[in-house]
């Protein structure tokens, strides 16, 4: 087939290489990962979805999605990169507590529109991430200790199969297809929309305090102190940050599922540490949950990493405390725990985590010899703490060089694969991550 011919049979916009607009349209959200591909279609509705699978499906082509890029492995060499971005729509039935929303639409979208009903979905740090990418990874809320992963509260996804044809998947429709997407990546199905559960969301509490470096090790071990009693309604993280030219810092960032009185007795621990650069507690609307961390809301070239930690020692503080950052910009421990270790029948293959800490790590890669350098800081913080990295990382914070392998339990990636080989035998679709790889 020609391109002329993929113009044709697709309903939407395709861009071809050396089109107005191919190059931008084809980069991912990480701005370091290198993402070539053959095409990118950027179609309006479900028929656009079916007809770039059918094209693939016919001419031996490989199809992978991405809403928005996040996530991104650059494991797309002559692959046609769906766009789903354009697939829009909110849809909140209150008296259900279920929403139901389009590929496209991000979780600023969604917290925008339940929150004033006093209820949330189970989001992440960033409004921008697209719900059904962050989902079919699992997806690790602020609200995870108390309600689980993102893909556990997944009711039905619409969907666009390898052959082409549209379907909506249960768990009494399709039990197997419906447990793979719940957590196991995009490799089985192009998701068009899911419908979800929601939560109660009365009252939020939450925002960071900010402390100068000297301060760091009491903050960690108040940070310890508190996540060991944390009730699940309460999420906090810790951060040590060293930005460019900048002093050392550190950081808390909290979200309590609750009101201001009972967040503030909870981590009074935190009171007690002089110099408080900022304290940005406080009542917070669920739209706004993205301003705990602040994080970037524009495209950037990093480098990341995340490994699960299966607890924090003496040993673990001396690495994460006394490791010198640069160049690495953050270092992160997020408390996990509560309902993410609880061993659910009805979930997905993202859990259980048993594992109570999640450590990420950040960098600049704006040109290569950085990248490497962070890569290398990124390696010693993760070696020096030995057996304390359990080897196993969320598939939502997969990074370049990781493989979906390192996600799950042996059990439960045999399974995806089978199921991978039996409704994709051809290898029509890809996931950022490939369970097959």
């Amino acid at each position: 087939m020609t391109n002329t011919d993929l113009r044709a049979a697709v309903r939407g916009r395709v861009l071809l290489p050396g089109d107005d607009g191919f190059e931008e349209a084809a980069k991912p959200w990480n701005r370091s990962v290198r993402q070539p591909v053959a095409a990118v279609v950027e179609p309006a509705d479900v028929d656009g979805v079916a007809d770039t699978v059918r094209y693939a499906a016919r001419t031996g082509l490989t199809v992978a999605a991405q809403p928005s890029g996040h996530g991104a492995s650059g494991d797309t060499d002559g692959v046609i990169l769906l766009r789903t971005g354009r697939l829009g729509g909110v849809d909140v039935r209150p008296e259900e507590r279920v929403a139901r929303v389009g590929a496209g639409v991000k979780w600023g979208e969604v917290l925008a529109a339940t929150g004033p009903l006093g209820l949330t979905g189970l989001a992440g740090s960033s409004p921008v991430v697209s719900v059904t990418g962050y989902t079919l990874g699992g997806g690790l809320s602020w609200f995870g200790r108390r309600y689980g992963f993102a893909s556990d509260s997944v009711r039905a996804f619409e969907v666009v199969r390898p052959d082409g044809e549209p379907a909506t998947v249960t768990a009494d429709s399709d039990p197997d297809l419906f447990w793979a997407l719940r957590g196991g990546g995009g490799d089985f199905a192009v998701v068009t929309a899911i419908e979800f559960g929601l939560h109660p969301a009365p009252a939020l509490y939450g925002g960071r305090m900010m402390w100068p470096g000297h301060r760091t090790r009491e903050v960690f071990e108040a940070f310890r102190e508190i996540t060991a009693e944390a009730p699940d309604e309460l999420s906090v993280w810790f951060n040590r940050f060293q930005f460019p030219q900048g002093p050392p810092m550190v950081a808390v960032d909290v979200a309590f599922l609750g009101e201001e009185g009972e967040g503030r007795a909870l981590l009074a621990r935190l009171d007690k540490i002089d110099d408080v650069l900022a304290d940005k507690r406080g009542p917070l609307p669920v739209a706004n949950l993205g301003a705990i961390t602040d994080e970037p809301t524009d495209p950037a070239l990093s480098r990341s990493r995340a490994e699960l930690l299966n607890g924090l020692d003496d040993a673990a503080a001396t690495v994460l405390l006394d490791t010198p950052l640069e160049p690495v910009l953050a270092v992160q421990v997020r408390h996990l725990g509560g309902a993410l270790a609880g061993a659910r029948p009805d979930a997905g293959p993202s859990g259980p985590v048993t594992e109570p800490y999640l450590l990420y790590l950040l960098g600049l890669a704006l040109d290569p010899e950085l990248s490497a350098a962070v890569g290398a800081r990124q390696e010693r913080f993760a070696g020096e703490l030995g057996a304390l990295v359990s080897g196993r990382k969320p598939y939502t914070m997969l990074g370049p060089g990781d493989r979906a392998a390192a996600a799950f339990t042996e059990g439960d990636l045999a399974r995806l694969r089978d199921i991978k080989r039996a409704r994709d035998s051809h290898g029509v679709l890809r996931a950022n991550f490939p369970v097959l790889a």
